[in-house]
């Protein structure tokens, strides 16, 4: 396993993150899966003997059963992993059991810890952008948890180029804590962030992991012809949102290259984003120790130049403005 340092901070995370949104299997998350207490602490025992030592879940997954069931399976190992949770969404019926308000962050972290069985959790992230909060208000409860020693490092999830850099600007000119990682969608069948999020984070050196990384299980190879099997995610949920005609052009062009590598599809598409300078972490998850095994064998996946090339151009997005004028103006210095 190789590790890489989180955005500018001195934390060092491995290439590959474990998330535990498959465990519980209570409400709408049962989709993704719906791992038992056993069942977790044998995939948990195995991805920390890989050397993986960042683990993601999010206080709304099945309902809060993931969170407890993640910090039951690392037990006394928690020390030595970077642990990283998420706030946003609801989790009670109460009109203020949701959202971003200082009271929701400051009564849903107490919350995570008591589930995650920890005193402190390592990445306390938002789980998305609520319009409803004043950005400052949001910041400046994050801050706090920080300044009690409850969180070490902010960071948030499914925000646009524009939030962030706005978030940055009202952390720098308060002197508060900043986010140092975005949590974002990214695959080779949907290189969007590519447009506005990618340029932000290097400018800003803001860490990136990457979720979702086999487009919900499409980049897996079993959905010939764009349909696959009955008990498959994307069965049941077609989620994240993909132009499955280009994807399927990706995965034949995988295929090939993965063929050469004695390979599997899913192996090469981490193993592409593994080359991608801007990520921090690649987010992993398994329904068996199967899947588990081929991904954590992306890492020593080393796809050469041409290779490269060759995936890069059969998922290039279409040039859209102002990204086409301004590589024209680049070409022109």
């Amino acid at each position: 396993m190789n590790y890489r340092y989180l955005g500018r901070t001195g934390l060092l995370v491995s290439d590959l993150c474990f998330g535990a949104m498959t465990f519980g299997g209570k409400g709408m998350w049962a989709n993704a899966g719906s791992q038992t207490q056993a069942e977790a602490d044998r995939l948990v025992a195995r991805v920390l003997d890989a050397g993986i030592n960042f683990f993601d879940t999010a206080n709304v997954y099945s309902e809060g059963e993931s969170e407890k069931i993640l910090g039951k399976a690392l037990g006394a190992r928690r020390k030595e992993i970077v642990l990283a949770t998420k706030v946003a969404g609801r989790v009670g019926p109460g009109t203020n059991d949701i959202g971003l308000s200082r009271r929701h962050i400051l009564e849903a972290i107490d919350a995570s810890l008591a589930r995650l069985g920890t005193d402190y959790v390592d990445l306390y992230q938002i789980h998305s952008f609520d319009q409803r909060t004043p950005l400052d208000e949001t910041l400046g409860a994050l801050n706090d948890v920080v300044r009690a020693g409850k969180v070490r490092y902010i960071g948030c999830s499914n925000l646009a180029a524009w939030q962030m850099m706005k978030a940055l600007a009202i952390s720098e000119k308060r002197g508060w804590a900043r986010f140092d990682s975005a949590q974002a969608y990214y695959s080779i069948a949907g290189r969007d962030l590519e447009r506005e999020i990618v340029p932000f984070l290097r400018d800003q050196n803001v860490g990136l992991m990457v979720w979702s990384p086999l487009a919900g299980g499409f980049l897996s190879d079993k959905y010939a012809g764009g349909k696959g099997p009955a008990d498959a995610r994307r069965a049941k949920f077609d989620f994240p949102p993909i132009d499955k005609e280009r994807a399927l052009k990706c995965i034949a062009a995988m295929r090939e290259v993965a063929n050469s590598h004695g390979a599997t599809v899913a192996r090469i598409a981490l193993a592409w984003l593994l080359h991608q300078s801007v990520v921090s972490s690649v987010i992993i998850g398994a329904k068996t120790q199967e899947q588990l095994e081929d991904n954590l064998h992306a890492v020593e996946i080393k796809l050469s130049a041409e290779e490269l090339k060759r995936l890069d151009d059969v998922s290039a997005l279409p040039p859209e403005y102002p990204g086409w004028a301004l590589k024209m103006a680049a070409e022109r210095r």
